[in-house]
């Protein structure tokens, strides 16, 4: 009996045993799977992130200093970490990954550099279009001009300060009619070109009546007396390229009739007219036509234009005809105003001979022929030719006219990052028959966006191919979808001047298309695919870059700049501190930078703009916490240069 009441009792000691072990671990795992689906929140309001993102200086530097004591805390008590994770949970946060990281971002927050402003005199700094750079090269074909980057002993280690009384700009379309005085202080443009409407001060602000030398009634009128020539409305045009763009008034009014310009001109006398353009939320790049190749693919433009933008068009055997030719897609279209159109009754306001201005005109149109082009009309101020769609018609006619002669294959019609002009025909892709558009045609605008590319169709893009072109749509679907959770005001026009540092395939412009934003889509000539060609098929506008340099941009710029992947590129070929402070000099104050990355390299970015004046926070990718690549949401901080 005593055996039995024995054995009785340690069979009900081991089930209550067994028991309290099974109820441990099913809380153990619940615990789990709770914390999990809290850390998986994603902040429910724009407000939330930048919050607790602390955009003021007092907050960075408190979250900063508790981070370091919390920190210390959780390398002697592995409990004050866990419930500190347990109470940030209960509210609804992006995903906090210092805890896990919290030993590798104490040793870099002991080692953060913390970068001063500049001088204030280079508060309008471009690096590579430096004037007193430019001085050192050969005036021949502007040479000086162009794109000269500094040495290794010129690199400035600074912040690029905004003046004084910098103001966040007007929002868009307000900020195509208007921009603050106090952010771009030159007046030059407002007395020099005072009759021609292309800047008014009042008070404050500068207003954009829309006018320009070759737009006496606006141009919004100057487009329309375009498209009673050729067809403006339709969609086949939706890519354009103004040479010489003044204040880009001509692309500002493209953008009502989904036309997207990719407007250019030189830093030159005229302080800031792509400064300008920008400011007012047009798409703009300081850029010039000198000894080089303009920095976009081949077959890239519906449309390029020229309105007395003083480009020497003729000298050269036309080279810079040939140059325009090369950019231009089959059947695109050439428009010429101002000097020496229309001479007839505008020489003695020109204050040029009649014999002057019609041997222009003729060398222009000669020039013109011999690349093919078929002269549509030439009515009032202007004059329009079209490239062929094809040159099966065009190598017959060479064999009279040589000169220009057609490339060889072996020029690669694409490359265009300092590659000198050739005075020969970009060739075109092979066609079956003369109706058949060279490299395939287009779908018209907004088709356009999201059909497949012809590139990609015939395979001129290794492992590119339609199937990958769709999936990739769908993970910027995706990815769009996530940003407009942690950025609400992604869709609210809060980002009106956007940059993707490493393009691909243009994912990301298109699945933002409907916003009230425009991206410069820049593929690295370091990227593993050239894939610029593809983001012009789509409809979309771009350029190459090579990110160990500066970028062809006045400071301030841009509200928001996209780098996924980017730093993986270029970690071993530069130093990576030199393109923050370039994205930096580049962002606007407030302005917002979504790196995407390892998390090695995301906390290596971040520790370097600690030192910057931001703030940022490293969160999950959108498909959860077990993927690889993380996020880091940054934004740069307000703050001005001083008052002299």
């Amino acid at each position: 009996m005593t055996k039995e009441n024995t054995s009785h009792q340690h069979a009900e000691a081991k089930r209550k045993r067994l028991i309290w072990i099974l109820c441990v671990s099913g809380f153990c795992i619940l615990s789990y799977v709770l914390g999990s689906w809290q850390t998986n929140t994603v902040p429910s309001s724009s407000s939330a992130v930048y919050k607790r993102m602390g955009c003021d200086e007092t907050k960075t530097q408190t979250k900063l200093s508790s981070s370091s004591s919390s920190a210390d805390n959780d390398d002697d008590n592995p409990s004050t970490s866990s419930s500190l994770s347990s109470s940030s949970s209960s509210e609804p946060v992006e995903l906090d990954f210092e805890s896990h990281h919290k030993l590798e971002l104490k040793q870099k927050n002991q080692t953060i550099k913390y970068f001063e402003p500049c001088d204030m005199s280079l508060s309008e700094y471009t690096p590579c279009e430096d004037r007193e750079r430019g001085r050192r090269f050969d005036r021949n074909m502007m040479k000086y001009r162009e794109r000269h980057c500094p040495s290794k002993d010129e690199l400035l280690y600074c912040l690029i300060p905004p003046p004084p009384n910098y103001k966040i700009p007007f929002k868009w379309p307000q900020s195509r009619d208007y921009a603050w005085y106090d952010n771009i202080p030159h007046k030059e443009l407002s007395i020099e070109k005072a009759i021609q409407n292309w800047i008014q001060v009042e008070g404050e602000r500068f207003r954009f009546p829309g006018g320009g030398t070759g737009f006496p009634r606006g141009a919004d009128a100057y487009i329309d007396d375009i498209s009673r020539l050729i067809p403006l409305t339709d969609g086949a045009v939706r890519t354009a390229i103004d040479t010489g763009c003044g204040v880009a008034s001509f692309g500002a009014y493209l953008l009502k009739r989904d036309i997207l310009a990719m407007s250019f001109a030189p830093r030159d006398t005229h302080e800031a007219q792509v400064q300008f353009a920008l400011e007012r939320g047009v798409p703009a790049i300081i850029g010039i036509m000198g000894s080089i190749r303009l920095p976009y693919p081949a077959r890239a433009f519906d449309l390029a234009h020229c309105s007395r933008c003083l480009i020497p068009w003729f000298p050269n055997d036309g080279l810079y005809l040939t140059e325009v030719d090369r950019v231009l897609r089959p059947g695109g279209y050439w428009i010429l105003s101002g000097p020496p159109i229309n001479w007839k009754q505008h020489w003695k306001g020109w204050e040029r001979s009649q014999e002057d201005l019609k041997q222009e005109q003729d060398s222009i149109e000669n020039a013109a022929r011999s690349l093919c082009w078929k002269k549509v009309t030439e009515k009032g101020d202007f004059l329009i030719w079209q490239k062929p769609i094809n040159h099966i018609e065009c190598k017959k006619l060479k064999r009279v006219h040589k000169s220009p002669p057609i490339c060889t294959k072996a020029v690669q019609p694409d490359s265009a990052w300092y590659k000198e002009l050739e005075s020969c025909v970009t060739p075109l892709p092979e066609a079956k028959g003369p109706d058949e558009f060279s490299g395939g045609a287009l779908e018209d605008w907004p088709d356009r966006a999201f059909a497949v590319p012809p590139r990609i169709i015939q395979g001129t893009i290794p492992e590119i191919n339609a199937e990958k072109f769709r999936e990739d749509n769908e993970v910027w679907k995706e990815r769009v979808a996530y940003y407009k959770q942690i950025m609400p005001e992604l869709s609210r026009g809060r980002f009106r001047n956007i940059m993707d540092m490493n393009a691909y395939l243009g994912g990301f412009a298109a699945a933002i298309v409907k916003y009230p934003s425009w991206v410069m889509n820049v593929v690295p000539v370091d990227a593993e695919k050239q894939t610029l060609g593809v983001i012009y098929e789509r409809g979309f506008i771009g350029t190459y870059q090579d990110w160990c340099e500066g970028f062809s941009t006045y400071p301030r710029t841009y509200d928001l700049i996209h780098a996924g992947g980017l730093f993986s590129i270029y970690e071993n070929r530069c130093d990576v501190t030199l393109i923050l402070l370039e994205m930096d000099r580049i962002l606007r104050p407030e302005g917002t930078v979504v790196f995407r990355d390892t998390v090695e390299m995301l906390t290596k970015i971040q520790s370097i703009t600690n030192g910057m004046k931001w703030t940022s926070r490293i969160m999950d990718h959108e498909k959860g916490p077990f993927i690889p690549e993380k996020i880091l949401l940054a934004v740069k901080s307000y703050w001005t240069g001083p008052s002299s």
